[in-house]
């Protein structure tokens, strides 16, 4: 089974949301800057962040020169800091040898800093409006529903799911379009925990077709966050990204206090991932201020 191009295209049309990096005027460094923001992360939550940033900071270069810690502060709550330490990263290769424009081919933003195969394919298609297969997690549960019938897509397998998508796009100028028409399909209406089939623009599906055959998966876990490591990083991050120089450890100590070894821990992976530094002193501080 296929996915009519016309109805998602129309669909998208109507319901399509108006995200500020869709606009025609954002360039290729401001929607790699929304993608890297957006992995793990509600677009409600990157709104605000994304929009400050590109006013701050609209090219690669501009974001070189602001150096990592800066970059840190810039990142706040959005949560899994290294994405801003490698995005720091990605700008500077980006201004030193690309002469401050983000490639276009995928295979070029595969070697830059912090760029996966998603996020390559992303930055080609919507930027570079190229006709390649742009997979996350919306686009492979809509196909794994519309066209193969299951209620889920299943353990990721890159080749298969870019063969997947290959084949449904459209074989003209309108190819990245419905690519980011079929994301928005599983991120508004196919979604994970309660679809709502009766909003759906798709005339065929397999899924529905089928009487809608539950999952066969074991139900996922529920990732916690209050009382995990993760936590604590972004705690001891908190106190470095509000201070101007240096901090004491004891600064780092007050918190947090449930756990000592927690915290020891926490501070340990934060150094070894280059999102803090030791200073000759004994003190801590974001990259670059030590």
């Amino acid at each position: 089974m296929s996915i009519r191009s016309t109805e998602l295209l129309d669909w998208y049309d109507r319901a399509g949301r108006d995200l500020p990096w869709r606009d025609p005027s954002v360039n290729a460094w401001q929607i790699l800057v929304s993608e890297i923001m957006l992995q793990q992360t509600p677009v409600a939550r990157v709104l605000p962040v994304w929009t400050a940033w590109v006013a701050r900071w609209p090219t690669a270069s501009a974001t070189a020169a602001a150096g990592p810690a800066e970059v840190l502060r810039a990142w706040g709550k959005l949560g899994y800091p290294r994405r801003a330490k490698r995005l720091h990263e990605c700008a500077v290769v980006v201004a030193r040898d690309h002469g401050d424009t983000v490639p276009a081919d995928v295979e070029t933003l595969l070697e830059l800093p912090g760029v996966g195969a998603y996020t390559a394919r992303a930055v080609a298609c919507f930027a570079y409006r190229q006709p390649v297969p742009v997979v996350d997690t919306n686009v492979r549960r809509v196909v794994a529903r519309a066209v193969h019938g299951r209620a889920e897509a299943g353990a990721p397998a890159a080749t298969r799911d870019h063969a997947d998508v290959s084949v449904l796009l459209p074989d003209d100028a309108v190819a990245p379009r419905f690519s980011a028409a079929l994301m928005e399909l599983g991120a508004l209406v196919c979604t994970a925990r309660s679809p709502d089939c009766g909003q759906c623009p798709l005339s065929s599906c397999a899924w529905r077709d089928a009487g809608y055959p539950p999952s066969t998966a074991p139900p996922r876990r529920v990732q916690r966050y209050a009382g995990t490591d993760r936590q604590v990083r972004g705690r001891l991050l908190d106190v470095l990204r509000a201070a101007d120089s240096a901090v004491p450890g004891t600064a780092l100590d007050a918190a947090w206090t449930v756990d000592a070894a927690q915290r020891d821990r926490a501070l340990a992976s934060l150094l070894a991932d280059g999102l803090v530094e030791r200073t000759r002193t004994g003190w801590y501080a974001l990259p670059g201020e030590g």
